[in-house]
């Protein structure tokens, strides 16, 4: 008996048809997305251009903006993931009194991304050289807000002799992911995640069409594009490596250091309800912590504000930086008298 072979199934052309009209409409879908981005960028920065100016650092390009005349100079550090753009209510007014430099760390806004990692060591080190190749001579004020407050404390212990004072606006303590409620260390997690998700798609327009870029045409020009949310991940990953730097500094000795909190009656809408509380009075005790870093430090809660206190309290920031201001100007006047 004869055997017949029978020929091999072939995948039925209706299914051929569907996969490649998904793959199309896919890479369809990508470049209008693509496109979409581009142009959107491209029209909010020609409406926003920036102010100014980039200045090499060693083979990138860094944003600084300066205003304003006198000494010491005020050094405006912004939290994670943000750009200059978050001091916009209070640099105009400490340009009245003194020079104010607030800037974009590599990666962030205008500024070119740097080829080494993002930990608060690295952003001092940075800064500094900034400021050096901008002509921005010491003595410094340091303002940092958030994990600027990492930054600027590096700075301090770096480059004493050239750091007047500091202010430290509801700043990271190096201890906070250990004493922070365990469930609220877990929800980091997830913001990583977000974060990785947007950044990803970020080319595409996603996060832009889905209003994360927000309505403020001025922060959409500097803060939503690609190489900002990539910029502000890498951060968020090196974050325990930057609070470990941040802890080798114990002291600033008899700095001038004002340290504002935000109000712990204020709600943070990204935190559960029930980790609000034991999240706020872990934070009070390490705020006050760093106000103990000098012996001659303050603290001030910042009544109805929340983290941004330079957004919702900006009158209150500006305090706080002419009064350190004020007093490193006494003690260079009282220096220069001395025989």
């Amino acid at each position: 008996m004869s055997s017949t072979v029978l020929p091999a199934t072939e995948p039925r052309p209706w299914r051929r048809i569907i996969v490649r009209s998904f793959l199309i409409l896919g890479t369809l879908l990508a470049i209008t997305g693509f496109l979409y981005e581009n142009i959107s960028e491209a029209r909010d920065r020609r409406f926003h251009p920036m102010p100014g100016r980039l200045v090499d650092v060693g083979g990138y390009k860094m944003h600084i903006n300066c205003g304003g005349q006198g000494i010491p100079a005020v050094i405006l550090d912004s939290g994670l993931g943000d750009s200059y753009v978050s001091w916009r209510k209070v640099q105009p007014q400490i340009a009245k009194f003194t020079q104010v430099c607030s800037y974009d760390r590599a990666g962030l806004g205008y500024s070119e991304s740097s080829p080494h990692p993002r930990t608060s060591k690295v952003m001092a080190e940075e800064l500094h050289t900034l400021l050096h190749n901008a002509g921005i001579l010491p003595p410094y004020v340091l303002t940092g807000h958030s994990m600027g407050g990492y930054n600027v404390r590096l700075f301090a212990s770096l480059y004493r002799s050239e750091v007047a004072g500091m202010v430290l606006v509801d700043s990271s303590h190096p201890d906070q992911e250990k004493r922070f409620p365990q469930a609220l260390n877990d929800l980091d997690k997830t913001w990583v995640r977000e974060q990785e998700f947007f950044t990803f798609s970020m080319p595409f327009g996603i996060p832009r069409v889905l209003g994360f870029c927000g309505n403020d045409a001025q922060v959409r020009a500097v803060d939503c594009n690609f190489h900002s949310y990539r910029e502000g991940l890498a951060a968020l990953k090196a974050f325990s490596e930057s609070a470990a730097q941040a802890a080798t500094v114990r002291s600033l000795g008899d700095l001038p250091l004002a340290v504002l909190s935000h109000d712990p009656e204020v709600p943070e809408p990204e935190v559960p309800a029930d980790l609000v509380k034991p999240m706020n009075d872990a934070w009070e005790e390490m705020q006050d912590e760093l106000a103990h870093l000098s012996t001659r430090g303050t603290r001030t809660v910042a009544k109805n504000s929340s983290h941004y206190i330079q957004i919702y309290r900006p009158d209150l920031v500006i305090a706080a930086i002419r009064g350190v201001v004020d007093q490193a100007r006494q003690e260079r006047s009282s220096g220069e008298g001395k025989p």
